[in-house]
């Protein structure tokens, strides 16, 4: 994972999106460029940027540690969730990938496929000498809600038990709450998932600042970056936040307009 890594803290740029939730939910005339997320990975100090293989083939240019997700679902579909493999691991790191990210609905119906899934990928990404990140995100009929402290720290430490070299799960609102899931990942490193764009900068900033007070090795974001008026500047919040420890709102170039 040190690849992906400064000084021991990540901040990573997922752009998946356009996938699993399709382009009119996330997107605008600037976002849905690739390519105008690739700069804001170059010029916001991103430590690694995560694609789909078909963007990463077209798109990806070398500036950034790259991330392959290499499985991936539509919204269309309802019902239980389940999300499968469409990227082999051979063929990510022949388009550059430093490392692969799986997502598992866990306590899904379907959990038991993805589990599998990851399991094979996870020996042969290692195999190649590269981590396999998981996006554990507890969902179905069965998840009541999918934040909840006991079940986030119940997908860390899935994570942990199936071998990930780092999860990303959801923030459980406080830094306490999530310094319990931090620990339940044991050695795996802890991303927090950015999740849809937050009602106000200052509350997205508080939630960031909460996970890495709790312990998180970082953050992986989309919306909240790609989707802000100023990327950039919220970019050089987070890091300042992540890299630097500030409060929310302190030092030269921390503080985000509203």
């Amino acid at each position: 994972m040190d690849v992906f890594l400064k000084n021991g803290k990540g901040m990573l740029l997922a752009y998946d999106q356009g996938f699993e939730h399709g382009p009119s939910a996330d997107f605008n005339e600037r976002n849905i460029d690739p390519s105008f997320i690739l700069d804001i990975a170059i010029k916001g100090g991103f430590t690694g940027v995560v694609l789909h293989k078909g963007i990463a083939e077209k798109y990806y240019s070398g500036k950034v540690p790259l991330i392959v997700k290499l499985n991936g679902k539509s919204s269309l579909v309802k019902g239980e969730p389940i999300s499968t493999q469409v990227c082999s691991v051979e063929t990510a790191v022949n388009m550059g990938a430093k490392g692969v990210g799986y997502t598992i609905y866990l306590g899904s119906a379907h959990e038991n496929v993805m589990l599998q899934e990851f399991g094979e990928i996870q020996e042969e990404a290692h195999e190649e000498g590269i981590p396999a990140i998981a996006w554990i995100y507890p969902r179905g009929e069965a998840i009541k809600n999918d934040t909840a402290p006991d079940i986030v720290a119940y997908a860390a430490r899935a994570g942990l038990e199936v071998g990930a070299d780092a999860v990303k799960i959801k923030y459980t609102g406080d830094p306490t709450s999530f310094g319990w899931a931090v620990k339940a990942a044991g050695l795996a490193k802890v991303f927090m998932s950015g999740g849809p764009k937050a009602s106000t900068d200052d509350v997205f900033l508080n939630q960031v600042k909460g996970a890495i007070d709790g312990g998180a090795t970082g953050l992986a974001v989309g919306r909240n970056v790609w989707q802000h008026e100023d990327p950039l500047k919220m970019a050089s919040a987070l890091q300042e936040i992540i890299f630097n420890a500030r409060e929310v709102g302190t030092g030269h170039q921390s503080a985000v307009a509203h």
